[in-house]
């Protein structure tokens, strides 16, 4: 062949591989392509062409003359000086020739694979990006003993330059890909790739079809006491054992803490439980991150096509339904939907919805319930309730509301609206010469997350003018132990430190052991009206109470009786030591102005308060 005749030809391959990249053909596609055209110029040359991964990996793309068991026999082999022609080309970044397989050093561990082939010779090229990195190969194999000639070396560099491009564009589109399918922390297909997967089963056939959405329990909390990088790990973490208990490509993250596994054989009757259950026992294994131990913890929801749902969007939304409710009954379990779960949902996004229009039109209003001392009924404190009129003028108490309360957006908005309007009326009596001691808030998991609480409490107070020590903060157990203790320490801690009292509300209903009472300092114990009730039924109740007001007296802490509502209960009370009580027998929660007749009342001494006496000290 002349070599003008070679030139124009290898300037053709040249511009028709160039078509292929500019019209986005596929990187196998183009280097086939390009393989069987510089066979068709040099004849006696068997074209291969590999690509070299970021951990320097060897992957055949194409090589349409060799056996697809040698391709696959040399694929994933590591670069290395001494790794056959290839491998040392890739490693050195230079051409590797080697005129004879059979007795050079390059191909000692490869000839085997090499020889029954009949081949003899391989000369290897670097394909190098732009920045200098090599990315992959081009080799031509001979069954003949020699090196390329003068028009083989030219077409090698004429397509190691083509390749580059291909290769670096392949790159890209990679890149771009797993940037649009994939979540860059977990490696996970994303939200955008797992409405893809879903919508593809909707269109063939969903049978069997099971969706399990997960969200880690407590993220929150260990970003904001551990750091950040111990909640990605504790992300990674999960992410990598939920996708090794399921199919590979099921598992997606779908938000900051939530996972979705899309499960294509669930048509057994308890093999969505089952599948459920096994991701829960292998995500609950500890593991260790910078120092601190970590035990995993996931809510799931579980949802079947068909039984719950015929179309994705309410499948979805089904599974959202059974996810909350796993989080509301206790985290780290697994619930699967029920039609129940539904009517519950819409009822709390309707109660959300009365709550937020209440707090736009200034209807959230607060009521009032006195706390006495037992032997004379007294007034000597009050504890706040939160009320919402409806629109015929009517009261409604916050039991009808509760469920709005557990979205936290809606929780902190209505603790600030009871708070303002608790400090103006305490600015009220005490302009009236009231002298009101105490009022109770109570406040909500969603108040105690973050450091802001006793700036909003004691910013508001102090703006009506309204001293700190009237102020006293309820929370009930559930509040204060199920949102992680350390976390809720400090956030009692800062209160404290303010000249706030600490109410702990309904004990014995929740979490607390008399051995929180010694790790989270608090005022005041406000004990539970079930141990109220049951004091003049049996003798248990009694000795209950009575070790409690004994503790309590020893550790300096105040005790308040809730729910007495009979005399028998407020005289077996007062026989054992209480001093403070709360209960219809004394008061029902009344209005502002009832509570200010009742405080002008109860106004002629000065009784004893429940701050009276030292605070106990943190």
């Amino acid at each position: 062949m002349s070599p003008l005749r070679a030139y124009h030809q290898l300037q053709s391959i040249q511009s028709e591989i160039l078509e292929m990249i500019a019209y986005g053909e596929p990187l196998g596609v183009v280097a086939d392509t390009l393989c069987r055209r510089i066979e068709a110029v040099a004849p006696e040359a068997i074209c291969s062409v590999l690509t070299v991964d970021r951990q320097g990996r060897l992957h055949s793309i194409a090589a349409p003359r060799l056996p697809e068991s040698y391709t696959k026999a040399i694929d994933g082999t590591s670069i290395g000086p001494n790794v056959g022609s290839c491998g040392r080309a890739a490693f050195i970044g230079e051409p590797v020739l080697v005129e004879d397989i059979s007795s050079d050093p390059l191909w000692a561990d490869y000839k085997a694979l090499a020889e029954p082939l009949g081949l003899k010779a391989c000369s290897s090229f670097p394909i190098k990006a732009r920045g200098g990195r090599v990315i992959g190969t081009f080799a031509l194999y001979y069954r003949a003993n020699r090196s390329p000639t003068e028009l083989e070396q030219r077409a090698v560099e004429t397509c190691a330059h083509v390749c580059a491009v291909a290769m670096e564009q392949s790159e890209v589109h990679a890149r771009v890909h797993q940037l649009a399918y994939f979540d860059t922390l977990t490696g996970l297909p994303n939200r955008f790739h797992a409405d893809t997967l879903l919508r593809q089963k909707f269109e063939t056939s969903p049978a069997g079809l099971g969706l399990l959405l997960l969200d880690i329990d407590n993220l929150k909390i260990t970003n904001d006491s551990l750091g950040h990088a111990l909640g990605d790990e504790l992300i990674r973490q999960v992410a990598s054992r939920t996708a090794a208990v399921v199919h590979p490509g099921a598992a997606c993250r779908i938000g900051g803490d939530e996972f979705l596994v899309i499960l294509d054989d669930c048509g057994a009757d308890g093999a969505l439980r089952e599948t459920a259950e096994r991701i829960l026992s292998c995500i609950e294994a500890p593991f260790i991150c910078q120092n601190h131990t970590i035990v995993p913890h996931v809510s799931i929801g579980g949802v079947l096509h068909g039984r719950d749902g015929t179309d994705m969007d309410r499948l979805r939304q089904n599974a959202d339904f059974a996810l909350y409710h796993s989080k509301e009954s206790g985290r780290g379990g697994f619930v699967e939907f029920s039609e129940g779960l539904r009517t519950s949902m819409t009822r709390r996004v309707q109660r959300i919805n009365e709550v937020e229009a209440a707090l736009a039109e200034g209807r959230i209003i607060t009521h009032y319930q006195p706390i006495v001392r037992l032997d004379s009924g007294e007034i000597v404190g009050l504890e706040a309730l939160a009320r919402m009129e409806a629109a015929d003028g009517g009261v409604i108490a916050a039991a009808y509301f509760q469920e709005a309360l557990k979205e936290r957006r809606v929780a902190r908005r209505l603790t600030d609206a009871v708070l303002e309007k608790t400090a103006a009326d305490v600015r009220a009596w005490l302009d009236l010469g009231i002298p009101v001691q105490h009022v109770g808030i109570n406040v909500t998991t969603a108040d105690l997350e973050g450091d802001e609480l006793a700036d909003r409490i004691t910013d508001g107070f102090t703006a009506a003018g309204v001293p700190h020590k009237h102020v006293v903060l309820e929370v009930t157990e559930t509040v204060l132990f199920g949102g992680g203790e350390s976390q809720v320490a400090k956030s009692v801690q800062r209160l404290r430190s303010r000249g706030l009292l600490v109410a702990l509300d309904d004990f014995g209903t929740g979490y607390a052991s008399l051995n929180h009472l010694l790790t989270l300092p608090v005022d005041i114990i406000k004990i539970d009206k079930c141990f109220v009730e049951r004091m003049v039924e049996d003798d248990a109740g009694g000795i209950i109470v009575a070790a409690l007001i004994d503790i309590a007296k020893k550790l300096d802490i105040r005790i308040v009786a809730e729910g007495i509502e009979t005399t028998e209960q407020a005289e077996r009370l007062q026989s054992l030591g209480c001093v403070l009580g709360q209960g219809y027998y004394f008061y029902r929660p009344a209005s502002f102005d009832q509570t200010t007749k009742r405080l002008l009342e109860s106004a002629q001494g000065m009784p004893e308060t429940i701050a009276s006496g030292e605070r106990r000290r943190a």
